[in-house]
């Protein structure tokens, strides 16, 4: 298994931004995104490449490491994790497949454990199915009512 850098995690943030329509580079909990790296090394914790996938994934969105394009580094730290370890099929579609699912990981209206369970469906080719759909919609869907509500109720 091959595995990002920090130095490369942060070249690929300079380059993400640099790419994808600009912003701020600077680091802000850059020692968070490094544990995140380490971590996925461990295979007692993150036995699987769906496992290592979705831990890199999830903290990337959420840790808020840099200033500006987190959810753009999970996308493409993710997709660069993918290709170093020859899942070429998978990663030619990740970031267009996965943008949504960054937002709402960002947004805190997918867990840790639905992540997983996308990425698994998206590796073994059921992510477009009725189930996986509707499990996603579920989870927005209840987070956009609360959001409703408390609107409403202010």
């Amino acid at each position: 298994m091959y595995y990002i850098t920090s130095a490369q995690a942060k070249s690929i943030h300079k380059t993400t931004i640099e790419v994808s329509g600009g912003g701020i580079t600077d680091a802000i909990h850059f020692g968070q995104l490094e544990s995140a790296l380490q971590n996925i090394q461990n295979d007692d914790y993150y036995p699987t490449m769906i496992d290592k996938l979705t831990h890199l994934f999830f903290c990337t969105c959420q840790f808020h490491c840099f200033a500006d394009g987190n959810k753009r580094l999970a996308l493409s730290l993710c997709t660069q994790f993918l290709l170093l370890n020859g899942y070429l099929k998978i990663a030619s579609k990740f970031i267009v497949d996965m943008e949504n699912i960054s937002y709402h990981v960002a947004a805190g209206k997918i867990n840790k454990k639905l992540l997983h369970e996308i990425f698994e469906a998206y590796f073994d080719g059921t992510f477009d199915s009725e189930v996986m759909k509707l499990k996603i919609y579920e989870a927005i869907s209840d987070n956009i009512n609360e959001e409703s509500k408390a609107g409403v109720e202010a």
